[in-house]
């Protein structure tokens, strides 16, 4: 007879933990702050967003019976990301899991970009990371237990067909090497990271009227012939967030339809 004390369906559930996810006023964080409540987390949800849109991601996870807060800040401010873990573990006990899906896209030839639109999204998209995992890592360093999930791209790891994005590429490939070198350094302290690299998806910005002939090539381009739903990153993120995933640290998860395959 096999003997095992492996409960299966025990390791992706979050009940009694809490977790913290930035940019949880849409998109990819909107969902994936959801779905982390459906599986038992409670959940402080943070974004700079003043058009209701972390409220409506609040007011759904109280729906699914959980706790849920929301929290305004700029998460290039290392400060204010400190101050909302402080009020995230005041509120809701010991942080477990983070989420980090704050993040801009936009596009330039390199030749002619200017330094503002550059910094602009280095800011957020690596330093805004960067200070996210800081703050993040300090409270969970301290419990001796954590899961820091990075929302990266595929554009991390290849360059996309007919984008001029050099500065959005560079900072997703950034967003996996910092989680890559981040995971060995708390190995041995009970906190993980990884990182997401979500394909094209069918997000706000995505799916705006003036990009639906760029659309039609996203799908086209992509082996599985359709951009991922938003609702396809969930799963990724709750095994990376739960016990599912004990022995993974330092990897980066594409969930991209086949993209890096060809």
């Amino acid at each position: 007879m096999l003997e095992t004390t492996l409960n299966a369906p025990r390791l992706f559930d979050l009940s009694g933990r809490v977790a913290f996810v930035t940019g949880a006023g849409s998109g990819i964080g909107q969902r994936i702050a959801l779905g982390l409540a459906q599986c038992g987390a409670d959940v402080a949800c943070l974004d700079r967003r003043e058009d209701g849109g972390t409220a409506e991601t609040v007011e759904a996870i109280r729906t699914a019976g959980h706790k849920a807060i929301a929290i305004a800040a700029d998460v290039t401010r290392r400060a204010a990301l400190d101050a909302a873990v402080a009020r995230t573990e005041t509120e809701l006990g010991p942080l477990s899991i983070a989420l980090n899906a704050a993040g801009i896209a936009n596009a330039n030839p390199a030749e002619t970009m200017d330094e503002e639109q550059y910094q602009t999204l280095m800011d957020i998209n690596m330093k805004g990371v960067f200070f996210s995992c800081q703050a993040e890592a300090a409270a969970m360093l301290r419990h001796g237990r954590g899961s820091i999930i990075n929302i990266a791209s595929m554009s991390g790891v290849i360059v996309n067909r007919g984008l001029s994005q050099v500065h959005y590429n560079a900072s997703k490939a950034g967003v996996i090497h910092m989680s890559k070198s981040m995971a060995m350094e708390w190995v041995g302290r009970g906190v993980r990271v990884n990182s997401i690299s979500p394909g094209y998806t069918a997000t706000p910005m995505n799916t705006r009227p003036e990009m639906v002939h760029q659309t039609k090539a996203f799908e086209e381009q992509t082996p599985m012939g359709r951009m991922a739903s938003v609702d396809e990153m969930v799963g990724p993120a709750i095994f990376l967030a739960s016990d599912a995933s004990s022995y993974c640290t330092g990897v980066d998860l594409l969930v991209d339809g086949g993209f890096c395959c060809w």
